[in-house]
């Protein structure tokens, strides 16, 4: 039998690094670079993507972090300290989202840039980071499912290393995180496969796409980890809000592609029009 994968990567001067944080922050870096060779693409500039970051990744960390804390208030009532202690996880994607959208709303606006497109033009690398980031939580042997046995992990054709990863406190368990990763990077090519069509998609619509395809998978996904929020004891938050996301975003798409007027997302189109 393999030991288990520690979550600490390596200390520096006694302090330690955790793999979430290394695994988290790679993917960031990756989103990063592919939202910032696109947006050169369709005629932006890179350091537009570049100075985003310096707020949306606060604002995302900001509501990650609280969107965990405020459905799991009473744990952190008796240890308030422990709200800002996240090397070990408690980081919702969702409230992320959320946290980041938001940034990205006001940011667009002051820098005069859609923020359709500059939504088009980081959902594919999101979603990639989010597969990558779900890496962190294996690491961190938390997001799994309920108990299964040994025999289920090996039909599934799964690496040695991972299948004992997966023996939490004796008990064999579904690797949710690996479903949800699978399901993310699938998501990313599709969308990579679908923004190379030329004026198939109209603007805003890479992104309702993303939200469409991460929020059915996650509905069905959240409904099998065993760490879920809930609302009052009585729904998972992350399904009622997939279920919120996916109808919402199918309405505006079908809403947006009735306006004639909206652009074909495509470079020739976006540097078309900063030429007039």
């Amino acid at each position: 039998m393999l030991a288990q994968l520690s979550p600490v990567a390596f200390r520096i001067l006694g302090v330690e690094i955790y793999w979430y944080a290394i695994i988290i922050v790679s993917g960031i870096i990756l989103a990063v670079w592919l939202s910032s060779r696109e947006a050169v693409r369709v005629g932006m500039q890179s350091d537009d993507v570049v100075d985003f970051m310096i707020w949306g990744l606060p604002s995302a960390i900001i509501g990650a972090r609280f969107y965990y804390v405020i459905f799991e208030w009473q744990d952190y009532l008796k240890n308030p300290i422990d709200i800002f202690l996240i090397r070990n996880g408690g980081l919702a994607v969702y409230g992320g989202l959320i946290g980041g959208g938001l940034a990205l709303f006001f940011f667009a606006r002051n820098r005069f840039i859609s923020t359709w497109l500059f939504l088009d033009i980081a959902a594919p690398s999101v979603i990639l980071a989010q597969g990558i980031g779900r890496w962190g939580n294996f690491m961190n042997h938390e997001a799994y499912g309920p108990d299964t046995t040994r025999s289920f992990l090996e039909s599934l054709h799964l690496p040695n290393f991972l299948i004992e990863n997966m023996n939490i406190a004796g008990i064999y368990r579904q690797p949710t995180f690996l479903y949800e990763s699978i399901w993310s990077v699938l998501g990313f090519i599709v969308l990579i496969l679908l923004r190379r069509k030329k004026n198939f998609l109209k603007e805003g619509e890479i992104f309702l796409l993303y939200v469409i395809w991460y929020s059915f998978g996650r509905f069905f996904i959240e409904g099998l980890r065993t760490d879920s929020l809930y609302v009052f004891d009585l729904i998972r938050v992350s399904q009622l809000l997939s279920i919120i996301l996916f109808v919402g975003a199918i309405v505006l798409l079908a809403v947006r592609r009735r306006n004639a007027k909206l652009p074909f997302y495509n470079r020739e189109q976006q540097l078309s029009q900063k030429s007039e």
